[in-house]
């Protein structure tokens, strides 16, 4: 269990302007400059900063030299998408016979140290866990998210959809997979999960935190399972729910949709001050029952 990584009162408009910011809607001049019109008593703008920007060494939940996983980097084959892909491969270090696997989705900054995090849980609850990094033909994830977010915007979307298309079939056929195939992701990750989860054959289950659906008339094949995960401040990706609902219920859709009070947008990201521990806590445990029940053999 972890602590919160702020003792500070963060005031709400804080977080609207960071989750702008971070999504491209502003630049990054004008989020400091919004954060320095605020009134915070006793507080900086360097400290609301901070508190909003991500510290990965906070985030480490599982270490990458547990004992108890694997884990690795290798490439995979990307002919519709940038050619070629890489990402981090997880697994139980001693585990016997064929696993479940999961894709895990990062946001819209490539393979960060909370993602790879992501994937060494998944590992230690007996899952085959890869985590893809979009940023592989631009060098990888450059070690921070605002480089990162700006070298994923340069890249082909489509391309880089793609590339996710890839990388499930590939997991869903590696030596070590069960055949049955989850995927997990947040934010820019949740939509590629919404957008795996238009092609059953590939995907067994997906659970999307904050992420807003396939477009067009892809989000009419979406059969499920499905486990939607919501941040109730989140306005940005929940105005997108109401119609997203009703394609599911058009489909007769095998899905489930929670919505966490009091919460932003990335709540389960235990790198910043949008981190809520009891609400990810709580996400967190339904996925694992998600993909037990779907993903069992």
């Amino acid at each position: 269990m972890k602590t919160e990584i702020t003792p500070i009162t963060i005031p709400q408009e804080a977080f609207d302007w960071y989750d702008e910011y971070a999504h491209g809607g502003i630049d990054r001049r004008t989020f400091m400059s919004r954060l320095g019109g605020l009134a915070i008593a006793g507080l900086t703008v360097g400290v609301v900063s901070d508190a909003l920007m991500p510290n990965y060494a906070l985030a480490e939940q599982v270490s990458f030299n547990d004992a108890a996983i694997k884990a690795s980097y290798m490439t995979f084959d990307s002919p519709e998408g940038n050619g070629e892909g890489r990402g981090y491969l997880v697994q139980p270090a001693n585990a016997a016979g064929k696993l479940p696997a999961v894709l895990v989705v990062h946001e819209n900054r490539g393979l960060n140290p909370y993602i790879k995090d992501v994937a060494r849980r998944l590992a230690k609850q007996g899952f085959l866990a890869f985590a893809p990094d979009a940023l592989h033909t631009l060098g990888g994830y450059p070690g921070n998210d605002d480089e990162g977010r700006a070298l994923q915007k340069s890249m082909d979307r489509g391309k880089i959809e793609q590339d996710f298309i890839a990388a499930a079939k590939m997991l869903k056929a590696h030596e070590l997979s069960s055949d049955k195939l989850g995927a997990v992701g947040f934010c820019f990750g949740g939509y590629i999960c919404n957008l795996l989860a238009t092609m059953p054959a590939v995907v067994d289950a997906s659970v999307p935190f904050y992420g807003t659906p396939a477009k067009g008339d892809l989000v009419n094949q979406v059969k499920g399972p499905l486990m939607i995960q919501f941040a109730e401040l989140d306005k940005r990706v929940n105005a997108s729910w109401p119609d997203y609902e009703t394609a599911l219920k058009a489909n007769s859709a095998d899905y489930e949709a929670f919505i966490y009070p009091g919460v932003n947008h990335g709540f389960h990201n235990d790198s910043t001050g949008r981190y809520n521990e009891e609400a990810a806590e709580l996400a967190w445990s339904r996925t694992l029952e998600f993909f037990g029940k779907h993903l069992s053999a």
